[in-house]
């Protein structure tokens, strides 16, 4: 091994990608795996599966309502919502690997044996005959979670919508419709969530209401303060929910209204400089070790923080300073510290509450075991090809161990950008 190789060997980034914590490795006597692209894909996948299991073969057996554990603070009564939030939350962050071409051996046996049980689990989550039969009006909750699985739809038609029995189709239909009667708070990133399910209402060819899509997205651009950061409502908080939900859904949101009518492209465009901003912020957080600040609610949501970053990676449109492998490499760094801290999983392999392991404490009244799954949304460079430049540059340090190591890189700045943006209305033909 060459100097040069060997110093890489014994750098934070090295420390942190091959088993920060003292995490164990596969096959530790052979010696640490060298450090690739292939490798952390495989790990990547190692983690989307071990996600997947229980949720997906559960419910596609009808018995995810029987064998799914709720854990919730005590009195929280999140029994009625808990099953739409893990399946759509998972979903939302596996689709574009489903979808994902030009894999081969094991990875693509077990895409292909997942991808069967989300469209069977689709089936049984609106099969009004099923045990899992899922809840998607009753309560508040129904309308975000709803959106989390028509999103996770959007992210994987040609897996997710395209193969389904026509009489499916009718039934997932009617789920999103039936979310509509759920009021959509005007005062938080809840507009999000309804203009997502009409979204989705739009591309399967339904007719979708002003009020719930337009309207609310451009409430959500009118809470913009700045650098790429949106309020939640009329005040920012320092929290996860620009990457949770923010800028994906509104992004993805305006994306498919841009396909729909060209007037669409403008703030289309304002929306995505806006999140690659904050991709190139979130990349920043991330230390030399993989760990990162945890700030305000939802921090059990774990590697879901990373979304927008993540998202970004998957449509190949980071910023210009910030390359894929050191992005592949930031990840894993986090994955490893959240993903394999003790007590993360349960003895059945089903997710708890916690932040790094199990840390009931950091649930809130709104938290329970479903929806922790909305941690897989930062695996959502999994669906680019294993020959993307993600997935096979070689590993490369990322921003804030080049930092402190010293290099002397550019000073960072803030975007500047326009406060007003301009939404035109979907012609509905009237």
């Amino acid at each position: 091994m060459n100097n040069s190789r060997r110093d890489f060997f014994k750098s934070a980034a090295a420390w942190s990608v091959l088993g920060a914590a003292g995490l164990p490795l596969a096959d530790a006597e052979a010696g640490p795996e060298p450090v690739s692209g292939a490798a952390d894909r495989r790990y990547w996948v190692s983690i989307a599966e071990r996600l997947a299991r229980p949720v997906l073969e559960n419910l596609a057996r009808r018995e995810l309502r029987k064998k799914m554990p709720v854990e919730e603070l005590a009195g929280a009564e999140r029994g009625a919502v808990t099953h739409l939030e893990a399946f759509g939350r998972l979903l939302y962050g596996l689709a574009p690997w489903l979808a994902v071409q030009n894999l081969d051996g094991e990875e693509l046996r077990l895409q292909r044996e997942l991808s069967g049980l989300a469209r069977s689990a689709l089936e049984a989550a609106t099969d009004p005959a099923s045990p899992d039969d899922l809840n998607f009006s009753k309560g508040g909750q129904p309308l975000v979670d709803t959106a989390f699985l028509a999103g996770g739809i959007l992210r994987a038609p040609g897996v997710l919508w395209e193969p389904l029995k026509p009489a499916v189709k009718e039934r997932l239909i009617a789920a999103l419709k039936s979310s509509r009667t759920i009021p959509t708070p005007d005062h938080n990133n809840w507009v999000l969530f309804a203009a997502t399910v009409e979204a989705a209402l739009l591309e399967f060819g339904e007719p979708t209401r002003e009020d719930r899509l337009e309207n609310c997205i451009r409430k959500m651009l009118g809470w913009y303060c700045g650098d790429g950061v949106y309020g939640d409502g009329d005040f920012f908080h320092f929290d996860g929910y620009n990457s949770f939900v923010i800028h994906p859904m509104l992004l993805e949101a305006l994306g498919i209204l841009k396909r729909h009518d060209p007037a669409f492209s403008g703030a289309h465009a304002i929306v995505l400089r806006r999140a690659q901003r904050y991709a190139e912020i979130q990349e920043r957080f991330i230390a030399p070790d993989g760990t990162f600040p945890s700030m305000g609610r939802s921090t059990t949501y774990r590697l879901g923080s990373f979304q927008t970053l993540a998202l970004m990676a998957w449509h190949q449109a980071l910023p210009e300073r910030v390359k894929p492998a050191q992005v592949r490499c930031a990840l894993t760094a986090v994955s490893r510290r959240l993903m394999e801290a003790p007590g993360t999983f349960d003895a059945q392999g089903w997710l708890r509450i916690g932040f790094c392991g199990h840390q009931p404490a950091l649930g809130e009244r709104y938290i329970s075991t479903g929806s922790l799954y909305l941690c897989s949304a930062g695996l959502l460079p999994l669906g680019l090809p294993p020959t993307a430049e993600f997935w096979s540059a070689p590993a490369a340090p990322w921003t804030a161990q080049k930092l402190w190591a010293g290099e002397n890189l550019p000073a960072d700045h803030a975007l500047t950008d326009v406060r007003t943006v301009a939404v035109p209305t979907l012609s509905r033909g009237q």
